[in-house]
């Protein structure tokens, strides 16, 4: 029996969409939708590095994320109203960044800075998940833009591979990819997996919020979230493979 609020099967994705090039003066810019679940992924890239990294030849990756007060059923006010940002936005911030440097080849993209900003404009589950596996895409344009510009070399391999993630968690007892809201309020085990294209991972978050797991169901977890992210490759290269128009 099918007991997800969505009537997707246990192993499904959301529908998965990229809308790129969603801002005009972004460098690279993507509107990625899991569900529900929007997320707008601004890149932008400019010359020079943060002081620590001049004249090391190397460039430098670094993102921020946000949700906007009403991403959710309530108004949630505004970090920059509050004067603080909270704990879980500094954690994903970082895990953007980590995720995306995993994959960068700092000497190929020389004394430059890529900067991702990722707000969620609506969330229903997933969130940070989304936020990783669209700023790929924005990235990958970003980088287009600056070859094309030329502010890296044309045939400078700045990214070795892609970068996807995707959460699963265990639901009703049943090991279930991609939670959207409604599985992630009755999940007994939440994890997020964070992979590159070519299958190896870049990072794990699990915990445990009722029943602890044994290494079977992570076993099963590990498989389940892999699955979806080679599916979530896919999307992204098919998203990848049509021609943007020139940026005035």
């Amino acid at each position: 029996m099918n007991n997800r609020s969505d009537g997707r099967s246990a192993d499904q994705l959301r529908n998965v969409t990229f809308n790129r090039q969603w801002l005009d003066h972004a460098e690279g810019s993507v509107l990625v939708e899991f569900g529900a679940t929007k997320v707008l992924c601004a890149v932008s890239f400019s010359e020079g590095v943060p002081r620590w990294k001049k004249g090391s030849g190397e460039g430098w990756l670094t993102a921020e994320y946000s949700m906007l007060p009403r991403a959710t059923h309530t108004r949630n006010d505004r970090e920059s109203v509050k004067g603080k940002l909270g704990g879980r936005t500094h954690e994903i911030s970082r895990l953007i960044g980590r995720s995306l440097r995993s994959v960068l080849d700092m000497s190929s993209l020389g004394e430059n800075t890529i900067m991702i900003d990722c707000d969620v404009l609506q969330a229903d589950g997933g969130t940070r998940t989304a936020a990783i596996t669209g700023a790929y895409v924005a990235v990958v344009d970003a980088i287009e833009w600056a070859r094309s510009s030329g502010l890296i070399a044309k045939d400078a391999v700045v990214l070795r591979d892609s970068i996807a993630a995707v959460s699963v968690g265990i639901v009703d007892g049943k090991p279930c990819l991609d939670l959207h809201y409604d599985d992630d309020v009755r999940a007994d085990t939440d994890m997020n997996v964070v992979m590159t294209g070519s299958g190896a991972f870049v990072e794990v978050q699990g915990t445990a919020e009722r029943e602890p797991f044994d290494r079977g169901l992570l076993n099963e977890l590990l498989d389940l979230a892999t699955i979806g992210c080679v599916e979530l490759t896919a999307k992204q290269k098919a998203a990848l493979a049509t021609p943007l128009s020139p940026k005035k």
